[in-house]
């Protein structure tokens, strides 16, 4: 038979096994709160440092926006500015052609007015002055044949007393008028 002494032994170890058990299961408890802390801590840093590198990810890439924005406006301003210097190349070069083009012509008008004013005098002077009195005191049909073997066409010379009509020259340089 148990005795009373077992019997205490018996409900003393079982307040223990109950005490050591609600101790343990105290512990238990409180290592899973100390480990649902450090989870929750874990995972705030895992997201933090994912919100810091997602963060620096974004400005970098911004940053290289801005430098990539920067070049290219830089560039075109490049091609632009090379782009007005041709332009203006161009049109300076057009500019002086036409000048140099110009200048030809006025020196081959000029020429042209000195082979002119020259076949002029050489023919006047070629012409004495007696013959120049009888062509202008000759008819018109003499006239014509004079001037035609000089080589002149259209010449018109006069005493400079008579005035001159030229509403009839045409006639009388080209033929003898027909009324």
């Amino acid at each position: 038979m148990p005795n009373a002494s077992n019997k205490v032994l018996v409900v003393s170890s079982k307040g223990k096994k109950i005490e050591d058990e609600s101790l343990a299961e105290s512990s238990r408890r409180e290592l899973l709160g100390l480990q649902a802390k450090s989870m929750i801590v874990e995972s705030t840093g895992a997201a933090t440092a994912e919100a810091n590198a997602l963060s620096a990810a974004q400005k970098i890439q911004g940053e290289a926006s801005v430098e990539q924005a920067d070049h290219a406006a830089n560039a075109h301003k490049i091609k632009a500015s090379a782009k007005l210097s041709l332009m203006k190349a161009a049109q300076e070069a057009e500019i002086d052609y036409q000048r140099q083009l110009n200048k030809l012509e006025i020196s081959k008008a000029t020429a042209l007015a000195d082979i002119e004013a020259d076949k002029f005098k050489a023919i006047v002077d070629s012409i004495s002055t007696k013959t120049l009195k009888n062509i202008a005191n000759s008819g018109p049909l003499m006239q014509q044949q004079m001037l035609k073997s000089l080589g002149l066409k259209s010449f018109m010379i006069t005493d400079g007393t008579t005035p001159i009509n030229l509403f009839n020259t045409a006639g009388g340089v080209v033929g003898p008028a027909t009324h």
